[in-house]
């Protein structure tokens, strides 16, 4: 978990997430490390949850210095499938796509955008920040939604590391393959057999 490493190294770490219990958790868990943790509630796809937490953050810690962009929700499914029995064609649904953009891409540039300007605006420098681009190059099958907002937000990894470099802000970003987490959890058990089976390694 990048938060516990932090803390584990001294650092001062302000953790959201959707679920209480994986926040109670968390801090649970980094009690009696060097560093600490402050956690609290928030929804990245809801544009005042973000506001709100970034000033709380700042409050917090007394100044923001780094965003480690890790939010992410999984919707999988076919653009269009055709059902082998009843040859009935399904269509993702735009509830799919958009919980998903919503969260992978608006919300983690609200993220981004927020951060940023509060650092700028309190001059803290040198400053950096770490999208998650996952698969955004791989193109998996059923993962339309999800591939789209890594993909963009890999494009606007290099876009956002030249607009903040004036600022002494560094952006990059990690593609990691498959990492067994609640989210890939969740995923089709075939689809995650394909995925590990494309490892070279083989895990």
């Amino acid at each position: 978990h990048f938060t516990r490493r932090l803390v584990e190294a001294g650092a001062q770490v302000a953790a959201g997430d959707v679920r209480d219990d994986l926040l109670a958790e968390l801090a649970t868990s980094c009690k009696d490390l060097p560093g600490k943790v402050h956690v609290r509630k928030l929804d990245v796809s809801d544009e005042s949850d973000v506001g709100g937490f970034v000033e709380w953050a700042h409050g917090a810690m007394g100044g923001l210095n780094g965003l480690i962009n890790n939010a992410g929700i999984l919707r999988d499914g076919l653009l269009v499938k055709k059902d082998r029995t009843t040859g009935a064609v399904v269509k993702m649904s735009a509830e799919q796509w958009n919980a998903v953009i919503g969260v992978n891409l608006t919300g983690a540039t609200f993220m981004v955008r927020d951060v940023v300007a509060k650092m700028v605006a309190t001059e803290q420098r040198p400053g950096v920040i770490v999208n998650m681009s996952s698969v955004a190059r791989h193109g998996n099958r059923g993962q339309s939604n999800y591939v789209s907002a890594k993909a963009s937000l890999a494009a606007n990894t290099v876009t956002w590391s030249r607009e903040f470099a004036s600022f002494g802000i560094r952006v990059g970003a990690i593609a990691p393959g498959m990492i067994e987490t609640p989210m890939t959890q969740g995923m089709n058990q075939k689809a995650r057999d394909a995925l590990v089976a494309a490892i070279p390694v083989g895990r």
